[in-house]
């Protein structure tokens, strides 16, 4: 199943996921750090990284919709996965945006505590990790987002991998 959103026959759903990843599993760090030490450093760290999760998470969402709308059929086995993948990881970026709406008035001034930070970011971090495997999973197992052999050449491309195999023995 071809990705419908993609540059140059790339899907850009998964160019864009690294961002809310690094932005979530970043304010995480922040947050627990900061409750340890009490440097304000660490808080305005977990902010700007929360600004980039929520963010990333916004644009990757975008065209991970298009591709769930448009390129997987209904009914499929891959639609219920793609669903659930999708809800999920809007349970991530409401947990992540409760966050970040709590501590960004904090920003020139300490939070008096870091605890629920660090519940809804580890919670939500959770959640992107379910999320994670199971748009993994819509790749690997139903093949949502790539080309297939055909696509690539067909029996050009099996021929030349049968060839490769065949060298290699």
């Amino acid at each position: 199943m071809r990705s419908k959103a993609a540059v140059m026959g790339h899907p850009i759903h998964p160019m864009l996921i690294p961002f809310p990843i690094v932005g979530y599993t970043g304010a995480l760090v922040g947050y627990a750090i900061y409750a340890g030490t009490d440097d304000q450093f660490w808080l305005n760290f977990a902010i700007v990284m929360n600004i980039v999760g929520v963010g990333g998470a916004v644009l990757a969402a975008l065209p991970g919709l298009v591709d769930l709308m448009a390129a997987v059929p209904k009914g499929s086995p891959a639609k219920r996965v793609g669903t659930t993948h999708a809800m999920l990881n809007i349970l991530t970026l409401a947990l992540f945006a409760i966050t970040l709406g709590v501590y960004a008035s904090h920003w020139d001034g300490p939070a008096r505590s870091a605890s629920l930070g660090i519940t809804l970011a580890a919670i939500g971090v959770a959640s992107m990790l379910a999320a994670g495997g199971l748009g993994w999973s819509l790749v690997q197992d139903h093949q949502v987002g790539i080309r297939t052999a055909r696509e690539q050449g067909g029996a050009e491309w099996q021929a030349s991998a049968a060839a490769a195999r065949h060298h290699r023995r």
